[in-house]
């Protein structure tokens, strides 16, 4: 394989590659520049904007400044009246943007000459910055029919072609505002199965791919090959159907919370790749409530004592019962993902020990999606950029049961107040407050039960220099430790 063409082995294909409907927002595309970009320590840099913006007195006034040496892939340059549209266009309704929740505090954006863009906030929103990763794209560009599919951004890659269900092929921008990257040609090829991006791996038919930690095992030793073990805020968790028989038992959600052993699923399931979870901010962070710890091992006694007290009794089976029915129900994992897989099984086997029957079902999300309502899903998300971000969409009240925006249906008036106010003030110290209170609320509910964090495991072939780990998020598109490829060189 030449040395300037890259095959990167990727889980999950994106449904289009539009930053408007929801690609790659926190920065992971190499199509596509956002106004600010991150540095390996998170730290937000000026990308497309020439310096980091200015805000009013008032926070709710943001005005950056462009860089005047951009053009996009088809030559056109860059003005503020792309930036302007991008923005306005996941705001409005009739493109349905997964995205216009995160960008709901903005009520105009102006372009009042070409290389200004200001931001006008309905409220002092601090994580709006965090926002500006969002990539840009030519003004009127969701009036092409193509674009979804054929996109044309400013990134350090352009597209040349996408194969549904195989592969994107990208070729560097050798004009790019921040240089031509080493990697000329650019193959991000699609295998949704942990085990086959495996084998695909130790055959040379990748350069580098992401791999559940044991299926990374077999590489630790291997000539040529590095595996890399990166901390992020990424979690697995079991999102329990608030309007479903079983599941709307708080009784049954704490008694599994105190039945599943995270201990033996770090050290086993993620090769020790990973620690308990109790909640959806990760240790490490600046925001997170240490209060909400708990034992990461397994409490049999006390779970069952919490199910005795609420009326769950043995069963002639074995499976408890209360009021007639049964302490039964289904726990749906994407069907591809090895490590999923072994989680769910993992809760199986010690909600079992405890009288409450789950019976893991590998499904592809379509079929996923229209369970959500009654069967429990072992979910993952997690970023380490703001508290902001995600939880608001999963846990507040005005989302329940709009896709995977609060799958669960979880409804309660403290939870909306507490996200309410830490995305309506700027002050960080009421913001902290407001989500310590948050995660001591979501650990006292349990309308999803935590299981781990993970550290994302990656095996790269050959020797580069400029690859920067980072705390990463659980990122869908290129992302984690590939969203500064263009930087990456071959070592001399």
């Amino acid at each position: 394989m030449a040395r300037d063409t890259f095959v990167l082995g990727l889980s999950g294909e994106p449904d289009n590659l539009n930053p408007v409907l929801g690609y790659a927002p926190d920065g992971g595309s190499l199509l596509f520049d956002g106004l600010v970009t991150r540095t390996a320590d998170l730290e937000l840099k000026p990308a497309l904007a020439v310096e980091l913006p200015k805000t009013d007195g008032a926070g709710t006034t943001v005005t950056f400044k462009l860089r005047t040496d951009v053009r996009f892939h088809d030559g056109t340059p860059l003005t503020s009246a792309d930036v302007a549209y991008t923005y306005q266009a996941v705001l409005d309704e009739k493109n349905d943007s997964s995205l216009r929740s995160d960008y709901a505090a903005i009520e105009s954006v102006e372009a009042p000459d070409p290389e200004t863009v200001v931001f006008h906030l309905r409220y002092p929103y601090a994580p709006f910055i965090q926002r500006a990763t969002l990539g840009i794209v030519p003004k009127q560009s969701l009036d092409r029919p193509d674009f979804n599919a054929r996109p044309v951004g400013t990134g350090p890659y352009r597209f040349v072609s996408w194969t549904p269900g195989d592969k994107i092929v990208l070729e560097a921008d050798p004009s790019h505002w921040n240089g031509a990257p080493a990697i000329k040609k650019l193959i991000l090829a699609y295998a949704s199965d942990d085990n086959i991006r495996a084998t695909r791996m130790a055959a040379g038919d990748f350069d580098a791919t992401e791999l559940a930690p044991k299926a990374a095992a077999r590489f630790e030793k291997t000539a040529g090959l590095t595996v890399y073990r990166v901390p992020s805020a990424d979690y697995r968790s079991v999102m329990f159907p608030m309007e479903a028989p079983v599941t709307r038992d708080k009784a049954i959600r704490k008694a599994i919370s105190l039945a599943v052993d995270r201990s033996a699923m770090a050290k086993t399931i993620l090769a020790g790749a990973g620690s308990a979870a109790f909640g959806p901010i990760a240790p490490g962070t600046s925001w997170y409530d240490p209060s909400v710890q708990g034992s990461p091992t397994a409490d049999q006694a006390q779970a069952v004592r919490a199910l005795e007290q609420a009326g769950w009794m043995p069963g002639p089976d074995g499976v408890r019962v209360k009021d007639g029915t049964a302490a039964r129900f289904t726990l749906m994992y994407p069907a591809g993902d090895s490590l999923r897989k072994e989680l769910a099984l993992a809760v199986a086997s010690d909600a079992r020990r405890i009288g409450v029957d789950i019976e893991p079902a590998g499904l592809d999300w379509d079929a996923i999606g229209p369970r959500m309502a009654k069967d429990a899903l072992l979910m993952a998300y997690g970023n380490p950029f703001d508290p902001d971000h995600t939880n608001f969409e999963l846990f507040h009240s005005d989302f329940a049961g709009q896709g995977f925006f609060n799958p669960a249906r979880y409804r309660d008036s403290e939870v909306d107040a507490l996200l309410e106010k830490g995305r309506r003030t700027a002050d960080p110290t009421i913001r902290k407050q407001a989500y310590d209170a948050f995660q001591r609320r979501i650990r006292e509910d349990e309308p999803w039960v935590y299981l781990v964090h993970l550290q994302h495991v990656y095996v790269v072939r050959g020797e580069w220099t400029g690859i920067t780990p980072a705390v990463e998020s659980h990122e869908h598109a290129t992302g984690g430790l590939f969203r500064n490829l263009a930087d990456w060189k071959p070592a001399a």
